[in-house]
C-alpha cells in the first residue's frame, strides 16, 4: 500500500568506516580515512546520489581507547556538518550534541548559525550523556544521575526553542532612515529555572525552517518524555511491528499529555542492511562482518553479552522476554538496550532466531535486494514507522550496494523520491513549522 503524497523518509549514519565495529577489515579504504574531511565529502556525494533526507553523524566526546577497536568519533560532527553543507547541495544533516555538557546558548546560536548556513538543512539530534569518561572531559565532577541528566535535558531544550524565536527581523516595522533595525524584532526570553539562567535575546535570527529540527534518541521513561516534549524526528530501535507500533503510541499518547500535537513526530529507527544474491549469502556476510565467523559464533556472542550461563542453555528453546529487559539503573544507554525485551514481549522467538533480527541493538535485514526492499517498505506502509536511518555495516561498500540495488526498486514501487524538491529537511518530513 502506498500512498501519492506520503513518501518514505531515509538517513544514513556515516560515522567513520560503517556502522559495525568488526566490518572495517572487508570495506574499501584505509585506517586514514576516519580523519580525513575528503572522505566525509564522498560518503556524503554518495548518500547525495541515493537521495537520502539526510546524513547522520553519531557522536561521544570522548576517545575510546582499545587498540582492537576503532575510534567511531573523531571530527566534531557539527562542524563536519557545516562544512559539508557547503560543499553538496540538496541532503539534509543529522548532527549529535548533549545537552548534559553543552550550554543552550551556545548550542542555540552555532546551530542555527549552521541551519542559516545551510538553507533549512539541519536536524540536531539531542542525547543525554550516559559515559562517566565523557563526564571526566567535561570537569571533575561525576556523571550526573539519569533522572537529573534527563530534567536537564528538557528544561535546556525549552531555554534553546525561546532562543531561536527570540530574534524575528520579519517582525521589523517602518524603519526610520537614519535606523539600521527595530529592536523590538528581538526580545529578552529572561528565562530562570532549576538548571539555567538566561537573558536573551539570540543574536542570530530565525532560520529557513524556523529552527532545526529536533531528533531524540531514547526509548526508557525520561527519553520517551523528552522525545514526546520535544523530539520530531524520534531514532530508537524498533524490530518488530508490534514493537514499533506500542512504542509509537506511546510516544504519540504522551505527547497528547503534554498538550502537545502527536502529528509533528516523525518514528525513524535504525536500520541495519546486509545484501546478499541469495539469503544464504547475505547470512554468512553477517557472520563476517558480525565478527562472530559463524551461526555458532552468533549464539556464543548472545550467551556472553546477555550472561546466560551456557551449561544447559538451549538455542532453539523460546527466550522469556522479562529476562531480556535492560537494567533501568544501568550506566550504559537503556532505551537502545530494550529492542530485544520488547520484540520478545510480542514474538516467540529462539536465540537462534533473535540472533538473526538485530545487529547492534538495530532491526537487521537479511537477504537479496527484492527481500530487503519488502522488509523496509513493510513496516512503512502501515504507518509504523515513517521511514529508516540505514546503519551500514561498512562505508562506503553497503551505502553504495544500497543505493545501486535497493533505492531503485523503491522507487519503481513508488514509495520513494526520484529527485529532490522541498527545499528544507522540514519540509522533507512534512513537519509543522514551529513557530
Amino acid at each position: 500500500m502506498t500512498s501519492s503524497t506520503r513518501k518514505l523518509n531515509l538517513n544514513v549514519g556515516i560515522n567513520t568506516t560503517g556502522y559495525l565495529p568488526n566490518a572495517w577489515k572487508y570495506r574499501t579504504g584505509s585506517r586514514h580515512d576516519i580523519n580525513d574531511p575528503g572522505y566525509y565529502r564522498g560518503l556524503t556525494e554518495l548518500a547525495h546520489r541515493g537521495l537520502f533526507d539526510a546524513v547522520f553523524f553519531s557522536d561521544h566526546p570522548a576517545l575510546m581507547t582499545d587498540p582492537k577497536g576503532r575510534p567511531f568519533h573523531t571530527i566534531d560532527p557539527l562542524i563536519l556538518c557545516t562544512a559539508l553543507a557547503a560543499q553538496v547541495p540538496d541532503i539534509g544533516f543529522v548532527a549529535t550534541m548533549s545537552s548534559t555538557y553543552n550550554s543552550p546558548y551556545n548550542l542555540a546560536r552555532r546551530t542555527q548559525s549552521t541551519d542559516i548556513m545551510s538553507g533549512g538543512r539541519l536536524i540536531i539530534n539531542i542525547v543525554s550523556s550516559f559515559n562517566p569518561s565523557v563526564a571526566a572531559n567535561f570537569g571533575s565532577a561525576p556523571l550526573p544521575p539519569r533522572s537529573e541528566r534527563y530534567a536537564r535535558a528538557w528544561e535546556f531544550l525549552d531555554v534553546t526553542k525561546k532562543l531561536w524565536s527570540s530574534w524575528d527581523p520579519a517582525r521589523d516595522g517602518q524603519i526610520p532612515e537614519d535606523q539600521f533595525w527595530d529592536a523590538s524584532s528581538a526580545h529578552a526570553i529572561d528565562h530562570a529555572g532549576e538548571y539555567f539562567s538566561v537573558k536573551g535575546p539570540l543574536n542570530v535570527p530565525l532560520g529557513p525552517q524556523g529552527h532545526p529540527v529536533l531528533a531524540q534518541a531514547g526509548a526508557s521513561e525520561g527519553g520517551i518524555d523528552l522525545a514526546a516534549r520535544h523530539g520530531e524526528i524520534i531514532y530508537c530501535n524498533i524490530l518488530s511491528r508490534p514493537a514499533g507500533q506500542a512504542f509509537g503510541k506511546k510516544v504519540r499518547d504522551r505527547a497528547v499529555a503534554f498538550g502537545r500535537d502527536p502529528s509533528g513526530i516523525r518514528i525513524v529507527p535504525g536500520l541495519v542492511v546486509i545484501l546478499g544474491d541469495s539469503r544464504e549469502e547475505a547470512l554468512r556476510k553477517h557472520e563476517l562482518f558480525s565478527g562472530a565467523g559463524s551461526e555458532d559464533g552468533l549464539l556464543a556472542r548472545f550467551i556472553k553479552e546477555h550472561n546466560i550461563d551456557p551449561e544447559g542453555f538451549d538455542p532453539d528453546a523460546v527466550l522469556d522476554a522479562e529476562r531480556f529487559i535492560p537494567n533501568p539503573n544501568r550506566i550504559q544507554a537503556v532505551g537502545m538496550g530494550l529492542g530485544l525485551s520488547d520484540l520478545l514481549t510480542h514474538e516467540r522467538l529462539t536465540a537462534r532466531q533473535a540472533v538473526r533480527r538485530a545487529e547492534g541493538n538495530h532491526r537487521l535485514v537479511l537477504g537479496t535486494a527484492e527481500e530487503v526492499a519488502d522488509a523496509i517498505i513493510d513496516l512503512w506502509a502501515d504507518g509504523t514507522v515513517d521511514g529508516y536511518t540505514l546503519q551500514p555495516p561498512r562505508a562506503p561498500d553497503d551505502i553504495q550496494e544500497f543505493i545501486d540495488k535497493v533505492i531503485p526498486i523503491l522507487q519503481d514501487r513508488g514509495v520513494y523520491r526520484t529527485r529532490y524538491e522541498e527545499r528544507t529537511v522540514r519540509e522533507r518530513y512534512r513537519l509543522p513549522y514551529p513557530f
